[in-house]
């Protein structure tokens, strides 16, 4: 079969739940999600050995700024990067794609919406609720 796009995933309607062709989908896709933030960081890194001495004390600032902001993104892009890899290893181990609170399917359109979904949507609202009891 040729490779499947995220339409098919969409209009999909059999039993077979995450199969070969499914695993393929999201291995891609979070492959593809996985060099992009290398790249991202790879170009983060080259900026920030380029920067500037600027005797401007205001100058200064906003550079630093854009900097700082610039490395609070990458950090979320880092910890994002590590659900990437876990979500692969998933994949190879053949539990990706199901809840780790219940076991049941996530749910397609959840994958691609986000591919590092570990919990299903309900699970999700669940986990929500009691944070929010217990943050009160």
């Amino acid at each position: 079969m040729a490779k499947m796009t995220e339409q098919d995933i969409l209009n999909w309607e059999g039993d077979d739940y995450m199969n070969a062709d499914h695993l393929e989908f999201f291995k891609e896709k979070l492959l593809q999600m996985q060099q992009e933030l290398l790249n991202n960081a790879s170009a983060t890194a080259n900026h920030l050995q380029e920067q500037e001495a600027t005797p401007d004390p205001a100058d200064r600032a906003t550079l630093e700024e854009e900097y700082a902001l610039e490395l609070r993104t990458r950090d979320r892009e880092r910890k994002l990067l590590q659900k990437i890899q876990a979500s692969l290893r998933q994949i190879e181990d053949g539990s990706y794609g199901f809840c780790e609170d219940t076991g049941e399917p996530i749910g397609l359109k959840r994958l691609i919406a986000r591919p590092t979904a570990t919990l299903s949507v309900e699970a999700q609202e669940r986990r929500e609720r009691m944070k929010r009891q217990y943050a009160d």
